[in-house]
Order: C-alpha cells, then sequence, then structure tokens
C-alpha cells in the first residue's frame, strides 16, 4: 500500500495507508497543507476530507494507528492519554475511521505545538531488485 508523510517542520512521520474508502480519499486529497492543534497527547489538524463514519471505527486507538475524525474532518493522531482517556487509553473525542499506521515513534509528536504547520505528502516507495 502507499505511503504518506507528515511534515511538521522539526519533525516528520511516515506512515502506510491502509486499504479503506478512507485512506484512498486522504491519499486523492494530497498534498495538504494544514494547522495542527492539540488534546492532551493527541495531535489533530483540519483536511479538505469528507468522509463517513466507517463500520468499524472507533474512539479508543493504539498509540501508531493514524485516524480520520468525521465530526471534525481532521486526521487525528493519538499518542497517549487524552483529556477524556480512562487509565492509559488513548481516547478521541469520538468514533475514528483507522486508515493508516504510523512507520516511527508517534511518542516524537510531544514536540509538535497548537499552530504548527504540517504538510502532508505522498511518499515515492522505490523497489529494490
Amino acid at each position: 500500500m502507499a505511503r504518506i508523510r507528515f511534515d511538521f517542520g522539526t519533525l516528520t512521520l511516515e506512515a502506510e495507508l491502509l486499504d479503506t474508502p478512507t485512506a484512498r480519499a486522504v491519499a486523492a486529497a494530497l498534498p495538504i497543507s494544514s494547522s495542527a492543534m492539540t488534546w492532551g497527547e493527541e495531535v489533530y489538524f483540519e483536511v479538505p476530507v469528507k468522509v463517513a463514519t466507517e463500520g468499524d471505527a472507533r474512539a479508543v486507538v493504539v498509540p501508531g494507528e493514524i485516524a480520520y475524525w468525521p465530526d471534525g474532518h481532521c486526521i487525528a493522531l493519538g499518542f497517549g492519554r487524552t483529556p477524556i482517556s480512562q487509565g492509559d487509553e488513548t481516547r478521541l473525542a469520538s468514533p475514528c475511521n483507522i486508515f493508516a499506521a504510523a512507520l516511527g515513534d508517534v511518542k516524537a509528536l510531544a514536540k509538535v505545538r497548537a499552530g504548527a504547520k504540517v504538510q502532508i505528502s505522498k511518499v515515492e516507495v522505490t523497489k529494490v531488485g
């Protein structure tokens, strides 16, 4: 599957897209520029993508799962506790579509500040052999 890159200027994170309607919609909209917002240990940002909540959408995610928040038309990168987490879970505001898996350490997102610019682009993967 295809890869995408989130570039926050001082930090980049690559992710592998899953085979979902949301992943295809996000890929079709790239490249995207946005402005980061934070909510506890979550970085999220608006994107020009509007897709419905998928059947397997959920609010509790595993750090490294990259989600699309249908209620806010945002990509959400949860990497720890949010204000509504119970225990050590990563709980997003409402059910989200999981559309990609991070290939790096999402805990590094703790350095991202609200207002930071983010560029989302496709990554060209070269095959060896």
